[in-house]
Protein backbone atom coordinates (compact mmCIF):
# COMPACT_ATOMS: atom_id res chain seq x y z
CA UNK A 1 0.00 0.00 0.00
CA UNK A 2 1.31 3.17 -1.42
CA UNK A 3 2.17 5.79 1.93
CA UNK A 4 1.14 9.42 1.29
CA UNK A 5 2.37 12.32 2.85
CA UNK A 6 -1.71 13.06 4.40
CA UNK A 7 -0.27 9.42 5.99
CA UNK A 8 2.79 11.11 7.16
CA UNK A 9 1.02 14.06 8.99
CA UNK A 10 -1.67 11.77 10.35
CA UNK A 11 0.81 9.78 12.61
CA UNK A 12 2.67 13.06 13.00
CA UNK A 13 -0.32 15.65 13.82
CA UNK A 14 0.81 17.96 11.19
CA UNK A 15 -0.08 18.80 7.81
CA UNK A 16 0.49 17.10 4.36
CA UNK A 17 1.81 20.86 3.62
CA UNK A 18 4.25 20.37 6.37
CA UNK A 19 5.38 16.99 5.25
CA UNK A 20 5.77 18.33 1.84
CA UNK A 21 7.98 21.32 2.95
CA UNK A 22 10.08 19.07 5.29
CA UNK A 23 11.12 16.12 2.50
CA UNK A 24 11.82 19.34 -0.12
CA UNK A 25 14.20 20.81 2.44
CA UNK A 26 11.85 24.30 2.40
CA UNK A 27 11.66 26.75 5.18
CA UNK A 28 9.08 26.76 7.57
CA UNK A 29 9.66 23.59 9.41
CA UNK A 30 11.45 23.38 12.42
CA UNK A 31 14.97 21.32 11.92
CA UNK A 32 13.43 18.48 14.96
CA UNK A 33 10.02 18.18 12.81
CA UNK A 34 11.26 17.47 10.04
CA UNK A 35 13.97 15.09 10.97
CA UNK A 36 10.97 13.21 12.32
CA UNK A 37 9.36 13.41 9.15
CA UNK A 38 12.36 11.92 6.89
CA UNK A 39 12.84 9.03 9.79
CA UNK A 40 8.98 8.27 9.77
CA UNK A 41 9.57 8.39 5.57
CA UNK A 42 11.99 6.42 5.81
CA UNK A 43 10.90 3.82 7.90
CA UNK A 44 7.41 3.28 6.01
CA UNK A 45 9.13 3.44 2.66
CA UNK A 46 7.86 6.44 1.11
CA UNK A 47 8.30 6.92 -2.30
CA UNK A 48 7.64 10.64 -3.53
CA UNK A 49 5.64 10.57 -6.89
CA UNK A 50 7.48 13.74 -8.26
CA UNK A 51 10.97 12.36 -7.88
CA UNK A 52 12.82 11.72 -10.93
CA UNK A 53 12.92 8.03 -11.32
CA UNK A 54 16.30 6.43 -10.25
CA UNK A 55 19.09 6.60 -12.70
CA UNK A 56 22.02 4.44 -13.48
CA UNK A 57 25.65 4.85 -12.09
CA UNK A 58 26.21 7.03 -15.30
CA UNK A 59 25.51 10.64 -15.30
CA UNK A 60 24.62 11.40 -11.85
CA UNK A 61 24.59 15.01 -11.11
CA UNK A 62 27.05 15.09 -7.66
CA UNK A 63 26.86 18.44 -5.28
CA UNK A 64 30.27 19.44 -4.27
CA UNK A 65 29.68 21.54 -0.85
CA UNK A 66 32.92 23.41 0.51
CA UNK A 67 32.68 26.10 3.24
CA UNK A 68 33.95 29.01 1.55
CA UNK A 69 36.69 29.91 4.07
CA UNK A 70 38.23 26.58 2.64
CA UNK A 71 38.19 27.75 -0.98
CA UNK A 72 40.63 30.37 -2.20
CA UNK A 73 42.42 30.34 -5.82
CA UNK A 74 45.81 29.34 -3.99
CA UNK A 75 44.06 26.52 -1.44
CA UNK A 76 44.47 23.16 -1.68
CA UNK A 77 40.52 22.85 -1.53
CA UNK A 78 40.05 24.76 -4.75
CA UNK A 79 43.52 22.19 -6.53
CA UNK A 80 41.24 19.48 -5.03
CA UNK A 81 37.91 20.64 -6.37
CA UNK A 82 39.49 20.88 -10.16
CA UNK A 83 40.93 17.50 -9.76
CA UNK A 84 37.84 16.06 -8.48
CA UNK A 85 35.57 17.73 -11.38
CA UNK A 86 37.76 15.74 -13.61
CA UNK A 87 37.53 12.91 -12.21
CA UNK A 88 33.86 13.21 -12.42
CA UNK A 89 33.53 14.55 -16.17
CA UNK A 90 35.89 11.42 -17.33
CA UNK A 91 33.50 9.26 -15.48
CA UNK A 92 30.44 10.48 -17.15
CA UNK A 93 28.96 12.56 -14.28
CA UNK A 94 28.50 16.16 -13.86
CA UNK A 95 29.66 17.99 -10.52
CA UNK A 96 28.29 21.44 -9.35
CA UNK A 97 29.86 23.07 -6.35
CA UNK A 98 27.99 25.45 -4.10
CA UNK A 99 30.18 27.41 -1.50
CA UNK A 100 28.62 27.20 2.46
CA UNK A 101 28.89 30.45 3.96
CA UNK A 102 29.27 30.45 8.11
CA UNK A 103 25.81 32.24 7.94
CA UNK A 104 23.94 29.14 6.40
CA UNK A 105 25.58 26.85 8.91
CA UNK A 106 24.85 29.38 11.96
CA UNK A 107 21.11 29.21 10.73
CA UNK A 108 21.05 25.48 9.60
CA UNK A 109 20.48 26.54 6.08
CA UNK A 110 20.12 24.06 2.96
CA UNK A 111 22.39 24.37 0.20
CA UNK A 112 20.36 25.63 -2.82
CA UNK A 113 21.12 22.27 -4.67
CA UNK A 114 20.27 20.20 -2.07
CA UNK A 115 16.65 22.70 -1.41
CA UNK A 116 16.13 22.70 -5.38
CA UNK A 117 16.77 18.50 -5.87
CA UNK A 118 19.61 19.20 -8.34
CA UNK A 119 22.00 16.48 -7.34
CA UNK A 120 22.19 12.90 -6.50
CA UNK A 121 24.93 13.01 -4.36
CA UNK A 122 26.90 15.26 -2.27
CA UNK A 123 30.67 15.38 -1.46
CA UNK A 124 32.25 17.39 1.21
CA UNK A 125 35.26 18.85 1.14
CA UNK A 126 36.91 21.03 3.64
CA UNK A 127 35.00 20.79 7.17
CA UNK A 128 31.81 22.26 7.61
CA UNK A 129 30.69 22.28 11.15
CA UNK A 130 29.57 18.10 12.81
CA UNK A 131 25.93 19.81 13.08
CA UNK A 132 25.79 21.12 10.01
CA UNK A 133 27.04 17.94 8.64
CA UNK A 134 24.81 15.71 10.39
CA UNK A 135 21.94 17.99 8.89
CA UNK A 136 23.34 16.60 5.21
CA UNK A 137 23.24 13.50 6.34
CA UNK A 138 20.12 13.51 6.99
CA UNK A 139 18.66 14.37 3.72
CA UNK A 140 18.67 10.48 2.08
CA UNK A 141 21.04 11.64 -0.01
CA UNK A 142 24.40 9.52 -0.19
CA UNK A 143 26.96 11.71 1.30
CA UNK A 144 30.57 11.57 1.10
CA UNK A 145 33.43 13.32 3.48
CA UNK A 146 36.87 14.10 1.12
CA UNK A 147 39.61 14.81 4.12
CA UNK A 148 37.63 14.99 7.26
CA UNK A 149 35.72 12.64 9.44
CA UNK A 150 33.63 12.99 12.45
CA UNK A 151 33.81 10.07 14.75
CA UNK A 152 29.85 10.48 15.73
CA UNK A 153 28.57 10.42 12.58
CA UNK A 154 27.61 7.48 10.57
CA UNK A 155 29.12 8.70 7.32
CA UNK A 156 31.15 7.66 4.36
CA UNK A 157 34.78 9.27 4.74
CA UNK A 158 37.91 9.40 2.54
CA UNK A 159 41.22 10.47 4.32
CA UNK A 160 45.03 10.86 3.61
CA UNK A 161 46.28 8.94 6.31
CA UNK A 162 47.71 12.18 8.25
CA UNK A 163 49.28 10.97 11.14
CA UNK A 164 51.16 8.71 9.60
CA UNK A 165 52.69 11.44 7.08
CA UNK A 166 53.25 14.03 10.42
CA UNK A 167 55.33 11.28 11.78
CA UNK A 168 57.15 10.53 9.04
CA UNK A 169 58.39 14.65 8.49
CA UNK A 170 59.18 14.73 12.40
CA UNK A 171 61.14 11.35 12.10
CA UNK A 172 62.92 12.66 9.18
CA UNK A 173 64.12 15.88 10.94
CA UNK A 174 64.96 13.94 13.77
CA UNK A 175 67.18 11.92 11.69
CA UNK A 176 68.48 15.20 10.45
CA UNK A 177 69.75 15.96 14.33
CA UNK A 178 66.50 18.40 15.40
CA UNK A 179 65.27 17.94 18.49
CA UNK A 180 63.84 21.44 19.21
CA UNK A 181 61.01 20.75 16.66
CA UNK A 182 57.65 23.09 16.45
CA UNK A 183 54.39 22.36 15.18
CA UNK A 184 52.38 24.97 12.82
CA UNK A 185 48.74 24.77 12.82
CA UNK A 186 46.07 24.11 15.13
CA UNK A 187 44.63 20.83 16.48
CA UNK A 188 41.24 22.13 17.13
CA UNK A 189 40.48 23.59 13.43
CA UNK A 190 39.98 20.75 11.45
CA UNK A 191 40.37 16.54 12.01
CA UNK A 192 42.91 16.79 9.52
CA UNK A 193 45.26 18.92 11.49
CA UNK A 194 44.67 17.16 14.50
CA UNK A 195 45.86 14.02 13.07
CA UNK A 196 48.99 15.36 11.87
CA UNK A 197 49.72 17.30 15.29
CA UNK A 198 49.30 13.61 17.11
CA UNK A 199 51.61 12.36 14.47
CA UNK A 200 54.26 14.88 14.99
CA UNK A 201 54.05 14.06 18.84
CA UNK A 202 54.16 10.11 18.34
CA UNK A 203 56.92 10.62 16.73
CA UNK A 204 58.69 13.17 19.42
CA UNK A 205 57.41 11.12 22.04
CA UNK A 206 58.82 7.64 20.90
CA UNK A 207 62.65 9.71 19.84
CA UNK A 208 61.53 11.10 23.27
CA UNK A 209 61.76 14.47 22.27
CA UNK A 210 60.72 17.26 24.32
CA UNK A 211 57.82 19.32 22.92
CA UNK A 212 57.87 23.21 23.93
CA UNK A 213 54.43 24.25 24.39
CA UNK A 214 54.95 27.71 23.11
CA UNK A 215 56.22 26.16 19.74
CA UNK A 216 52.66 24.79 18.87
CA UNK A 217 51.67 27.93 17.33
CA UNK A 218 48.18 28.17 15.52
CA UNK A 219 48.16 28.94 12.01
CA UNK A 220 44.11 29.50 12.39
CA UNK A 221 41.37 29.52 14.75
CA UNK A 222 38.71 26.83 15.17
CA UNK A 223 36.57 28.17 12.61
CA UNK A 224 39.41 28.05 9.97
CA UNK A 225 39.95 31.77 9.86
CA UNK A 226 43.87 32.64 9.12
CA UNK A 227 45.38 34.81 12.38
CA UNK A 228 49.30 36.46 12.09
CA UNK A 229 51.09 33.62 13.67
CA UNK A 230 52.26 34.42 17.54
CA UNK A 231 55.86 32.66 17.37
CA UNK A 232 58.12 32.01 20.30
CA UNK A 233 60.97 33.94 21.25
CA UNK A 234 63.22 30.82 21.51
CA UNK A 235 62.54 29.49 17.85
CA UNK A 236 62.82 25.48 17.66
CA UNK A 237 65.74 24.61 15.02
CA UNK A 238 62.30 22.93 13.01
CA UNK A 239 58.97 23.12 12.32
CA UNK A 240 56.15 20.74 11.09
CA UNK A 241 53.64 22.57 9.18
CA UNK A 242 50.16 21.10 8.99
CA UNK A 243 49.89 22.19 5.19
CA UNK A 244 51.85 23.45 2.34
CA UNK A 245 49.75 26.73 2.73
CA UNK A 246 50.62 26.81 6.14
CA UNK A 247 54.35 26.35 5.71
CA UNK A 248 54.51 29.27 2.87
CA UNK A 249 53.07 31.44 5.70
CA UNK A 250 55.20 30.50 8.03
CA UNK A 251 57.71 31.58 5.94
CA UNK A 252 56.92 34.83 5.30
CA UNK A 253 56.85 35.49 8.83
CA UNK A 254 60.29 34.56 9.69
CA UNK A 255 62.08 35.92 6.47
CA UNK A 256 60.61 39.40 8.17
CA UNK A 257 61.87 37.93 11.83
CA UNK A 258 65.49 37.87 9.72
CA UNK A 259 65.10 34.77 9.79
CA UNK A 260 66.66 32.76 6.89
CA UNK A 261 64.63 29.32 6.05
CA UNK A 262 66.47 26.67 5.60
CA UNK A 263 69.73 28.30 6.81
CA UNK A 264 69.11 29.09 10.25
CA UNK A 265 65.82 27.37 10.74
CA UNK A 266 64.18 24.51 8.59
CA UNK A 267 60.48 24.11 7.64
CA UNK A 268 58.59 20.76 6.46
CA UNK A 269 55.22 21.03 5.05
CA UNK A 270 52.54 18.21 4.80
CA UNK A 271 50.49 18.11 1.61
Amino acid sequence: VAVTMRDLGKRLGVSAVTVSKALAGKSGVSEEMRQRIIKLATELGYVNPNAQQPRTAKGLDVGILVPDQFFSNDTFYAMFYKQLMQMLTDAGHFGMLELVSEGMQNSMTLPNIVRSNRVDALILLGQPTEKYTQMLVNQLLPVVALDFYYGGLKMDAIIGDSAYGAAMLTYHLLEKGHRDIGYFGNPKATSSIMERYLGFVSAMTMREAPIRAECVVKDRDENNVMLEPVLPEKLPTAFVCNCDVGARTLIDVLRRRGVRVPEDLTVVGFD
